[in-house]
């Protein structure tokens, strides 16, 4: 028998009553939460990389050890992001949303205080599992609180500008708290940040309709986690075992075994984790593939240039906070400016020219050496992040735009689940290609090369395939 749909409604937003100001005034503080819980979670990137060097010093371990205290975060962000936008369907973005929120303080404060390597890669793990129910959950919300396509496109992009200054303070804070306090200390500005976005998000936001009849797709879970996670196993261990070694031969062959299991079950699942049928709306599927592209490209470089400074260079973690400041600053203004571009030459072409002037940034960076100064190759980083600022919010929104309201919440999670993938695949292929000290430099160029050339495909396969549509 076949079960019939059913939408529970969620209690009356508390601002269904108030005057225009004062729901104007949620509205915004409402945005304001999610930009807090997107920022949170982008926070802990770059302040985790500027903190490599102090936590194998502290903890133990070489590169591949740091490669997992890195990815485990991003794993479980890619693994569960698409059940985490499910959840918030089904049981209300708003609920979800703070619970995510409070997972990850916790997890914040098990990482601050882990006494080995083992413990802060699982606490990492449980990190990333929060920020997995932060971003689809967080844009749902805002999709429900702007409900016109230019507010919301604009919302986008405060909401990714927030992160853009998580990104950028992130490196400079970092750094400053590791050497007055240590490494631990990275971990505990996020409790503050949590409370604050918490209180903010249970006063201001409303919470969206729920779909009991959305079912978990644990099955399809379970083969997303091991295919994510062996993949990027046998890309780590590649590095420091060699490629041609059995285990890591395995672990490719498992990966694609595990994928092809997904693909399998999502085919056929009645209500799968990744609906197939989304990826039959052109932009929806390009934004996707586009998302992972320009991931493994940014995420990967600023794993190894986190290296590089502090490995090669010498720079200490607060040197080398203060090195990607410039890189990380561009960011936040060229969100900024990217809706109001969108608007004028659509937002294929903002893509586009976001992945081109990224590309760029990698190609003028390949001069780089062991004695390179930093002035030469600042200008080259600034652009890397410029192009990436402009291209988050048109490639956030459009996504969004391509799916009907209430499938909003498993849109995001697609989005976000293939940009994390992208950052999994980045941070291990390109610290196994500069996982050997002899070879660091030739693996920098190498991993600059491939990010030019993948982003250089994004920018193209947005730009033809839009055309192609509007055509049709």
């Amino acid at each position: 028998m076949q079960q019939t749909s059913q939408s529970v409604r969620p209690r009356p937003d508390r601002s269904a009553a108030l005057d225009p100001a004062s729901a104007g005034l949620a509205t915004t503080l409402t945005l304001a939460a999610m930009s807090l819980g997107y920022g949170v979670v982008q926070l802990d990137v770059t302040i985790v990389n500027t903190a490599l060097n102090a936590i194998g010093a502290a903890l133990g371990g070489g590169v591949a050890e740091l490669q997992w205290v890195v990815s485990a975060y991003t794993i479980a962000f890619a693994a569960f992001i698409l059940t985490a936008g499910a959840l918030g369907d089904r049981i209300g973005a708003k609920r979800i949303f703070m619970a995510g929120f409070a997972l990850f303080t916790a997890a914040s404060a098990a990482c601050a205080l882990a006494p080995d390597a083992v413990t802060l890669i699982a606490a990492r793990c449980v990190q990333g599992l929060a920020a997995a129910i932060l971003v689809p959950n967080s844009l749902a919300l805002l999709r429900h609180a702007y409900a016109d396509d230019k507010a919301r496109g604009r919302a986008v992009g405060i909401w990714a500008a927030g992160a853009s200054l998580a990104l950028t303070a992130g490196p400079f804070v970092g750094g400053a708290l590791i050497t007055l306090v240590g490494w631990r200390a990275i971990f505990l500005v996020n409790l503050p940040i949590g409370i604050a976005g918490l209180w903010l998000a249970w006063r201001y936001a409303g919470e969206t309709t729920r779909h009991q009849s959305h079912e978990l797709d644990l099955p399809g879970q379970f083969a997303a986690i091991a295919a994510l996670g062996t993949l990027a196993g046998a890309l780590i261990e590649g590095g420091a075992l060699g490629w041609s070694h059995p285990l890591v031969i395995a672990g490719f062959v498992l990966a694609a075994g595990f994928a092809a299991l997904f693909v399998w079950r999502e085919a056929r699942a009645p209500q799968p984790m990744l609906p197939l049928s989304l990826f039959g709306e052109r932009l929806f599927a390009l934004s996707s593939l586009v998302g992972l592209l320009v991931n493994v490209a940014f995420y990967g470089l600023i794993f190894v240039l986190s290296l590089y400074f502090q490995q090669v260079n010498g720079l200490s973690a607060f040197q080398t906070g203060l090195a990607f400041v410039p890189m990380l600053g561009v960011v936040l203004p060229a969100n900024l400016i990217a809706p109001r571009l969108a608007e004028r030459v659509g937002a294929p072409a903002t893509i586009a020219l976001g992945a081109a002037i990224t590309a760029a940034g990698c190609l003028a960076t390949l001069g780089i050496d062991r004695d390179t100064s930093y002035p030469a190759i600042c200008l080259q980083l600034i652009a890397m992040s410029g192009g990436l600022g402009l291209l988050v919010p048109p490639l956030t929104s459009t996504l969004l735009g391509s799916v009907e309201p209430q499938r909003a919440g498993i849109a995001a999670g697609v989005l976000n689940a293939t940009r994390q993938t992208g950052s999994v695949l980045g941070v291990a292929l390109f610290g196994s290609l500069v996982g050997r000290s002899a070879a660091f430099i030739t693996g920098l160029h190498a991993a600059l090369v491939i990010s030019a050339g993948v982003l250089l495909a994004a920018g193209a396969l947005i730009w033809i395939g839009a055309s192609s549509q509007v055509r049709q």
